[in-house]
């Protein structure tokens, strides 16, 4: 397992980052992506360390806190110093006006809570789940950076922002000399490209990596679908909170890409999932690709993503078949790529 620098931090992360979504019971949407007890997940987290992955995800909010409680009780086993936890604020966590939100009030509530759940001292990276417009940014980073000089906090970074949105934040961050967000987590794969149009420019400006989310197209990329065939119905597209909750692309599109990871696949000996990852971990920006595997053959898969790497004409095969059209202003900056260049090609 390879280590990458976590934007223009000095925070090196493995290229794959175990997502831990899985890790809670009893939501539909969660409970769509897997029922995993702490036994289960505490043998899933020691074969995803001894592969070197030691980076794991979750957020305040997955079943109530139940996930953060489970990753902390699976790893209590290990060196905390081994270990890298990501977690996440802003949603939704009581019934109270101030129980939502990134106001001092509500991070302050939320990271206290996090922690003691996780049963740790402090969280290594540290995200915005979403952007709260009704908060000054200023509250917002003032608070983070406090996180970070008390010592809870190592690194903060933000999820779902739109680059205006990020800019703004740093922005803020250099006028006061506080933390910025080293890093961005965000929705991006083969059938979901958005991300390339103006947030990896400004990752690549700005020194922001990339922490994907559902790489695997939410689930569209698992191998499992194909043209003519029905869903499967171990698939978490069949439960229509979890299906109506992500994008909802063209099935003709997914399929045409689906078909050329396929041509790809057989090519390379891997799988589709395999192909998926390994292309994303070839793009700009990307620090770590978060895996979401619901039991131990799913995660060895994943783990076979990493150690190879498509040939530059596999990955032109996968872009060709992935291209979507842009929306404005990108498809008019794209005919002035030669002084404004993308970080990848769109054309």
């Amino acid at each position: 397992m390879n280590f990458r620098q976590l934007g223009r931090s000095g925070l090196k992360v493995p290229e794959l980052c175990f997502g831990i979504a899985t890790f809670s019971t009893g939501s539909e949407l969660l409970k769509a992506g897997g029922d995993i007890q702490i036994e289960k997940a505490r043998h899933l987290v020691d074969i995803s360390m001894e592969a070197g992955c030691n980076f794991f995800d979750t957020a305040d909010v997955y079943l109530n806190g139940r996930s953060e409680e489970i990753v902390g009780k699976a790893i209590d086993h290990l060196r905390r110093e081994d270990v890298l936890i990501s977690t996440k604020a802003t949603f939704t966590t009581g019934r109270s006006p101030n129980d939502v939100g990134s106001s001092r009030y509500h991070l302050t509530q939320a990271l206290d809570a996090s922690l003691k759940r996780l049963n740790t001292d402090y969280i290594d990276v540290y995200h915005m789940h979403a952007f709260d417009a009704l908060t000054p940014v200023e509250e917002v980073l003032s608070t983070l950076d406090n996180f970070v000089r008390q010592g809870k906090v190592r690194y903060i970074a933000c999820s779902n922002f739109s680059g205006w949105h990020l800019m703004k934040s740093l922005s803020i961050s250099e006028r006061y000399g506080w933390s910025r967000y080293v890093g961005h987590q965000v929705y991006y794969s083969l059938v979901g490209r958005d991300y390339e149009w103006e947030l990896m420019p400004l990752a690549v400006d700005q020194g922001v990596g990339a922490l994907v989310w559902s790489p695997l197209g939410w689930a569209r990329l698992t191998g499992k679908i194909r043209r003519g065939q029905p869903l499967p119905e171990s698939s978490r597209l069949q439960n229509k909170g979890a299906f109506d909750a992500g994008p909802i692309p063209d099935w003709e599109y997914v399929y045409g890409v689906v078909d050329a990871i396929d041509e790809v696949a057989k090519e390379t000996g891997k799988t589709v999932p395999q192909i998926a990852l390994n292309w994303l971990l070839q793009r700009p920006t990307i620090s770590t690709v978060i895996i979401g595997p619901r039991n131990e053959q799913q995660l060895r898969d994943n783990l076979g993503s990493v150690g190879w790497q498509l040939t530059a004409e596999q990955v032109t095969k996968l872009d060709a078949a992935s291209r979507i059209p842009l929306a404005y202003p990108y498809w008019h900056q794209l005919q002035f790529a030669n002084r404004n260049p993308f970080p990848v090609s769109l054309g």
